[in-house]
């Protein structure tokens, strides 16, 4: 990769390498979730020849949030619900069918190149098991604390929210 410049650009076939690098890197670290995969696009005779022909794929990546754990707006420090229990009891579980208050969240993840800004775009969508999209501050509930700061203090990492009518 060249890194002659310092302004935080990437040429296309940067991103290329550095998107394979990291889907490898990705399986190695994280191997029992889901795999990033490079979703080819046809290439188009108006394209030069060293323009990227893909980009970067996660989909149904699951979250599985039960009633223990509810965040707080520093997110990921759990509060307790009072809807559930915290008291340790006996539990027979031959005669006793538990249920459990679950609620599920999918994540479809797609980094592209930008060739008008020369750099990487993370796009996703977060929507729950009903297909509904998850409302900015639910979105925000799942982000790990240093990332809602470092979106709260850096003028070029936000957060945008689309509506689909």
């Amino acid at each position: 990769m060249d890194i002659s410049s310092c302004d935080g650009t990437l040429s296309s076939s940067d991103f290329c390498l550095a998107a394979h690098a990291f889907t490898e890197k990705w399986k190695r670290i994280n191997p029992v979730l889901p795999s990033w995969s490079w979703v080819p696009r046809p290439k188009s005779p108006w394209l030069a020849s060293n323009e990227v022909e893909g980009y970067l794929s996660l989909e149904n990546m699951c979250i599985l949030r039960s009633c223990e754990e509810d965040h707080d707006e520093e997110g990921h420090k759990g509060n307790e619900d009072p809807n559930c229990s915290v008291k340790e009891e006996y539990i027979d579980n031959a005669t006793l069918v538990q249920s459990h208050s679950h609620d599920v969240r999918y994540f479809d993840f797609h980094i592209v190149y930008s060739a008008s800004y020369s750099v990487p775009v993370l796009y996703f969508r977060a929507y729950s098991s009903d297909g509904q999209p998850l409302l900015l501050e639910d979105i925000e509930k799942e982000l790990p604390g240093n990332s809602t700061n470092v979106l709260m203090e850096s003028k070029w990492t936000f957060i945008t929210h689309e509506c689909l009518a």
